[in-house]
């Protein structure tokens, strides 16, 4: 009997283990799916600002600059 219940718990913490793999895929695949979406938007938004500074005779547009940090 003792090793019906170990079974059991086993069998429990497995199930358990599994819908947490679940989870965690699922939330992976929406993160993946939010940075490809936002690394567009960057994209889009640098390609916007390089052509608005090429617009005002800049001669070295943002992409092409290093940040203050550097």
């Amino acid at each position: 009997m003792a090793d019906l219940d170990r079974i059991g718990r086993l069998e429990e913490a497995l199930a358990h283990l599994s819908r947490v793999a679940e989870d965690l895929s699922d939330v992976i695949a929406r993160q993946d799916a939010e940075i490809a979406r936002l690394t567009r938007k960057v994209e889009m938004l640098m390609r916007a600002e390089a052509a608005r500074e090429a617009e005002n005779g800049n001669s070295v547009t943002l992409a092409d600059q290093r940040p203050p940090h550097w």
